[in-house]
């Protein structure tokens, strides 16, 4: 499995390994390589790191509002950050926010002003949509743009357009960002299926397939 090293940018393990070994004689390097055994644990899976799953709700992400469930009232053409929000393996709450690369964006558009490529039939009415906040390009979080033409990432001035399937409109990114299928729970919002397509960071359609599969299996 290669998620848990596509997300940690810094030196991968074994280059770091590589680089001491060079430079160092057997008996440090031999005593490097059990540090280094010791200091980094497997990745695990735990039901915060999980991506949005079917049947959890979405929660503000703001700091003095986290935790609290949306309302489809709080949305409007602004983005709202959010958390998806399910159950842990004791059956209490827990935000999935131990994985970043969960943060959601929701706008909710006049009827009409979303089309495609969004996936209509995966927002409210027409009118209320949920995207990842990820950038495609480096990971970073997007926001509004100042110019209010749609969304812009502050790192590299990635371009989006929220109203039709957050295709690129500008800049680096190489690919939208992936819409969450969503549904009314009266005021509130329920999360229907995993992300429609990839998310960041997964490059290719088999690797989010295996750990959608891997995340399916545990949950069995």
């Amino acid at each position: 499995m290669t998620r848990y090293k596509r997300k940690d940018p810094e030196m991968t393990r074994r280059k770091f390994i590589n680089a001491a070994m060079g430079g160092t004689v057997a008996v440090g390097g031999i005593s490097l390589l059990i540090t280094l055994g010791t200091a980094n644990p497997v990745f695990r899976l735990t039901r915060d790191k999980m991506p949005p799953l079917k049947g959890d709700i979405l929660v503000h992400a703001e700091e003095s509002k986290e935790g609290q469930p949306i309302k489809i009232s709080d949305l409007s053409d602004q983005l709202v950050r959010a958390w998806p929000m399910g159950k842990g393996e004791d059956g209490s709450n827990v935000i999935r926010k131990g994985d970043p690369n969960n943060i959601l964006a929701l706008y909710r558009f006049p009827k009409g002003q979303i089309v495609a490529p969004t996936v209509l039939e995966a927002t409210v009415d027409g009118e209320v949509v949920a995207y990842s906040d990820v950038c495609t390009h480096a990971g970073c979080s997007v926001a509004d743009s100042e110019q209010g033409d749609g969304m812009k990432c502050p790192c590299h001035s990635g371009q989006y357009d929220p109203k039709r399937g957050c295709v690129v409109i500008g800049g680096p990114p190489p690919r939208p960002l992936t819409q969450l299928p969503i549904k009314a729970d009266g005021e509130g919002l329920v999360v229907t299926d995993f992300f429609i397509k990839m998310p960041y960071p997964y490059q290719h359609e088999a690797e989010w397939e295996a750990f959608k599969k891997e995340v399916e299996d545990q949950l069995a």
